[in-house]
């Protein structure tokens, strides 16, 4: 060693530390407790925008002013998902208890990866909860993972070594006796295209199926999809089941399209990134039944368990298969009979290695309001649907332009009236106008060829109150433009 100070990345005085941490959570409560009281979303001015253009700092600054340019930039302009007027696309609205739990899991600092730990012993009881939720045995197994885009791709992953015929982890997909086909209705999130392709199967692996007048699988053509292909020499693999779909909020006929896997030999997986969870709500869990029949699902605690972001998770009943797909150690992670590294490793259910400790949020929040309080929480927001839903149709300038099966409503001002070009002019304008005055946050989709916009309910703390006025808004702006 030469004579040069060791260093560390601790604070030189912990007293002041603390002063830092109390002013960070005075501000955390503030706000979470004001967030009603701001815009929604909102433009950053040009001087916020070039603050993040600066140069990598070479020297330090001190922690308190660190914290209050985060305060005066990052945090005043968020995404605004945790407004109770947010309805874009489909996010969770965050709660406080997981964001402290989110510290706490930094404090902490346990790499998820494996290792006889206490961190490995929630995330193995969180992914036991999720189990019970969705009726699946204990026997079955599961993982935490960034959302419902890698849960998809961990499930779709068993299912293609489950049914290949030949080992693929061994062997590769240049392998396979027959080429595999997957099949998901034509409301299916595009991360399934992404997941087959990324799994070699190519695009063409994956059949859209069509879908009925409620956005919901066509039984009739999924039967007859499995018999063309199986003719034509493709082996049917997988169905991928939707509850809830992402333009519509259609739930799939969940139990018909089980006895056709088993009918026919092929692995039933569900997309439960929307509406898995409903099986907790106590008015409306017939919605989802048959999921618990499943041979996988995919769900996000980050939606309707409303766990900050990011956090989702692949359930799969045979245990074994999922181990087997993914297990792999190195000399360097060797298992032992006892010590840190003994028990299960939890990267051998998974594709990452290096995990962060997102079961923590989910843990403490479900501790703290038990799970029955997020069903009821469910509920609401499709009760909620509903009377936006009652809203629009009693309006005459305003058109549904889907049935509301949960809690997404696609409507669009209509006013006297025009073509889809105007009418998709008129209605992207009233959303942009809607966001930048902060006022609400809807999406916009196309259903059947024709543009609307759309509202995904999933926010506890939404009130009637807040989808009135944007009802009145939207009636309100497109008064003004079509004038």
């Amino acid at each position: 060693m030469d004579n040069r100070q060791e260093e560390t990345l601790d604070p030189d005085d912990w007293a002041e530390a603390r002063t830092v941490a109390h002013e960070i959570v005075e501000f955390a409560v503030g706000h979470l407790g004001g967030v009603r009281d701001r815009p929604v979303w909102q433009e950053m001015p040009p001087e916020v925008r070039a603050a993040f253009d600066r140069p990598l700092p070479e020297g330090p600054t001190p922690l308190t002013d660190v914290f209050r340019e985060a305060a005066g930039t990052l945090l005043r302009y968020p995404m605004g998902n945790i407004h109770p007027r947010f309805w874009g696309w489909y996010m969770g609205a965050g709660n406080f208890t997981g964001a402290l739990a989110d510290f706490l899991a930094a404090i902490d600092g346990s790499n998820l990866g494996g290792g006889n730990t206490a961190a490995a012993a929630v995330d193995r009881q969180v992914v036991g909860w999720l189990k019970a939720m969705m009726g699946f045995p204990d026997s079955a197994s599961g993982t935490l993972t960034s959302g419902g885009s890698m849960a998809n791709m961990v499930a779709l992953t068993v299912a293609r070594n489950a049914m290949a015929g030949v080992d693929v982890r061994r062997d590769g997909v240049t392998s396979l006796p027959q080429p595999l086909r997957f099949y998901a209705s034509d409301q299916a999130h595009s991360c399934h295209q992404k997941a087959i392709e990324t799994l070699g199967l190519g695009s063409r692996a994956l059949r859209l199926v069509a879908t009925d007048g409620d956005f919901r699988m066509n039984l009739a053509a999924l039967e007859a999809a499995i018999a063309e292909d199986r003719a034509a020499g493709w082996r049917p693999a997988c169905v991928i089941a939707t509850a809830g779909t992402t333009n519509t909020g259609a739930l799939d006929d969940l139990r018909a399209i089980e006895a056709i896997c088993r009918r026919e030999g092929l692995w039933f997986h569900v997309d439960g990134c929307i509406g898995a969870l409903i099986r907790i709500a106590p008015r409306n869990h017939a919605l989802v039944d048959g999921i618990e029949a499943a041979d996988s699902i995919a769900l996000d605690p980050h939606k309707w368990l409303h766990a900050p972001f990011e956090a989702g998770c692949a359930l799969v009943r045979d245990r074994d298969r999922h181990f087997n797909t993914f297990t792999l150690h190195g000399d360097y992670l060797e298992e032992k009979p006892r010590g840190l590294a003994s028990g299960e490793f939890l990267a051998d259910y998974g594709f990452e290695l290096s995990r962060g400790f997102k079961a923590l949020k989910i843990w403490m929040s479900l501790k703290e309001q038990g799970v029955e309080k997020f069903g009821r929480l469910i509920d609401q927001n499709i009760a909620q649907g509903a009377y936006l839903t009652r809203l629009i149709v009693a309006e005459p300038s305003l058109e549904l332009m889907a049935p509301t099966a949960i809690n997404i409503v696609c409507f669009r001002y209509r006013g006297a009236g025009g073509d889809e070009a105007q009418l998709k002019a008129l209605n992207t304008e009233i959303m942009l106008r809607l966001q930048e005055a902060g006022t609400a946050v809807p999406s916009d989709t196309t259903v059947h060829g024709r543009h609307c916009l759309r509202v995904a309910i999933n926010n506890h703390r939404t009130r009637t109150e807040d989808l009135e006025l944007l009802v009145r808004e939207v009636l309100r702006i497109g008064a003004e433009l079509a004038a």
